[in-house]
């Protein structure tokens, strides 16, 4: 089907042509099934044991594909579009060292819950166990880290893999699912017929929630003076932000959101206290260990907020709601186990919602606001990375959506952006995958064409994937990406400052490459910023720039993400500055 062809044809036509039951190959089937499952960008690398697929994709007209430079970067790509946009992202490699690259990218969505579908060429049947040419057991290496995975022998069983992969991979706690198809298998021709549904036999997830556990959660806020809500990334994957809006303000909860979740709630509303954990805001930490009720919703309290487990939330009857019944006292004691949709289950409660006995509290949480706000000592003399994300959060003003790499931007990205919409920050949580930012950007900005996406990356991350700086000059992706450069592995130096005694152990990022001219010869526009004056100006220039550009902000090396909480401590003991 050609585009002009598509371009005349309703949904329903398309849709009725791509069912026809032609003979047609294994490649054909699974591009045809792509399609019905509304693929709308494959993200990849081809390669011989793929060279069936992207053969057909060449009468293809109406797939589009995006040639990325490095699997990694391709994963990564098809991870920021699943984030941002909630669909199935999709990515193809080829066999062997093709496959074994996506492994980080499999493990970084399977951490997160991001719904993937990695789709792998494989050598021909005849000689997977042989150690073929570039043969890898791709799904028993990535058995740990997907949701699903299937090696697909029979060219017969593609279409119903294919549907089960989507279903799978899109329904309950949302995950990647590998399908890996041998070269015969691609090459062999069958009439094509796609099921309408499928049924997975022991996979059926719990989305709506048992009535008695919610009305427990409900006297439970009753009788609460001290309740906080602990909100996670389940919120913002559920599309539940509309439901937890309505559920703090019924409640009048104070609410604090994980780095997976910041975009789920309003930055600015007067019952948000930031960010908990390690880096977490003095707010939010002394909330959860002082709280008589916790409300986790979409969280799975991982070792990076509750740190020290035996001190965390110690006067805390805790609620956990979750559609993973597995996550429900893993980490912490439950006493109200709330399993289901979050968006189902905060729909429910609020039916009979009533608000706490939090006055008191919701006033001392304010104080604390107020005494202890995230701040760092401010310079005329040279350039704070603190300043360079504040500036871009004052000239966004929350409307952009900004992708990040993994490290001290990352930390200052989530204490200093203000975020006011669902889906708009993207970043590596549970892997922390250096690399991922700005692949991860693309895939954004490809699934949201007409907004502003930013990409905040360290010197360190940058260089794990810049080599995608070819497909923003190509396809004219107008990324912003931001480099926070100290020269320097910033979140290592800092641990080995503080925990180490400041022995500073191959840190030194000294001789990285010239960020502008490797955006320049990439054939993107590339900016540099030493002071606040010029940061300004390039950051003004960026914004109004009808194309990607690279900004090199360069910053001092020895500036420290504050407040912290070290290994092996509870949240509430806080290093708040340099002064401690």
């Amino acid at each position: 089907m050609s585009i002009q062809e598509r371009a005349v044809m309703s949904k329903e036509e398309i849709r009725s042509k791509l069912l026809q039951p032609d003979v047609i190959s294994g490649s054909e089937i699974l591009l045809r099934s792509l399609l019905l499952e509304g693929t709308e960008c494959i993200f990849g690398y081809p390669g011989g044991a793929v060279l069936n697929i992207y053969d057909a994709m060449y009468s293809f007209a109406n797939i589009r594909h995006i040639l990325t430079r490095h699997e990694q970067g391709a994963i990564h790509a098809a991870d920021g579009y699943a984030r941002s946009t909630g669909k199935v992202g999709v990515c193809l490699a080829t066999s062997g060292p093709g496959a074994t690259n996506v492994v980080t990218g499999i493990a970084t969505a399977y951490m997160d819950s991001v719904p993937l579908v990695v789709i792998t060429g494989n050598v021909a049947t005849s000689f997977i166990g042989t150690d073929a040419f570039q043969e890898a057991d791709i799904t028993g290496i990535t058995m740990p880290i997907t949701k699903h995975n299937y090696l697909v022998r029979n060219v017969e069983d593609l279409p119903r893999v294919i549907k089960e992969a989507f279903m799978i991979a899109s329904t309950g706690r949302k995950g990647p699912v590998l399908i890996d198809i041998p070269k015969d298998v691609s090459a062999h021709k069958i009439a094509f017929h796609y099921p309408d549904s499928v049924h997975v036999r022991g996979y059926q997830p719990t989305v709506k929630p048992n009535n008695l556990q919610v009305q427990k959660m409900i006297q439970a806020i009753k009788e609460a003076e001290r309740p906080v809500i602990l909100s996670g990334g389940g919120v913002v994957y559920a599309d539940a932000q509309n439901e937890l809006m309505e559920f703090v303000e019924k409640t009048q909860i104070p609410i604090t959101t994980t780095l997976l979740g910041l975009s789920g709630f309003p930055s600015s509303h007067p019952l948000w206290m930031g960010m908990p954990g390690m880096h977490g805001t003095y707010s939010a930490n002394m909330a959860l260990q002082n709280c008589d009720l916790l409300i986790g919703i979409g969280a799975r309290f991982d070792d990076r907020v509750t740190m020290k487990l035996s001190g965390f939330a110690p006067k805390a009857k805790i609620v956990h709601i979750d559609v993973d019944p597995a996550e429900i006292g893993k980490n912490v004691k439950t006493a109200i186990p709330c399993v289901g949709d979050v968006k189902m289950v905060l729909k429910q409660a609020n039916e009979t919602a009533q608000p706490a006995k939090s006055k008191a509290w919701i006033e001392e949480i304010a104080r604390n606001k107020q005494e202890f706000p995230l701040r760092f000592k401010d310079s005329d003399d040279e350039l704070k990375p603190q300043y360079v994300i504040d500036m871009i959060s004052e000239t966004t003003k929350g409307d952009a959506i900004v992708t990040t790499d993994v490290g001290q931007h990352q930390m200052w990205v989530a204490q200093f952006y203000k975020f006011t919409k669902p889906r708009s920050m993207i970043t590596s949580g549970g892997l922390g995958t250096m690399g991922f930012g700005f692949p991860s950007a693309i895939g954004v900005q490809v699934a949201h064409p007409d907004r502003l996406v930013i990409s905040v990356n360290g010197d360190g991350g940058m260089q794990m994937c810049s080599q995608e700086l070819a497909i923003c000059a190509i396809h004219n992706i107008p990324v912003k990406i931001v480099v926070i450069n100290n020269q320097v592995l910033g979140m290592v130096r800092q641990w080995q400052e503080i925990i180490y005694d400041n022995r500073y152990s191959f840190i030194d990022l000294a001789g990285s490459p010239d960020f502008v001219k490797l955006a320049e010869a990439y054939g993107v526009k590339g900016l540099r910023a030493t002071n606040k004056e010029e940061a300004q100006k390039v950051w003004k220039e960026a914004l109004e720039f009808n194309g990607p550009v690279l900004i090199d902000f360069q910053v001092r090396k020895d500036e420290n993400v504050f407040p912290m909480v070290t290994a092996g401590s509870a949240i509430h003991e806080m290093i708040l500055g340099d002064d401690e």
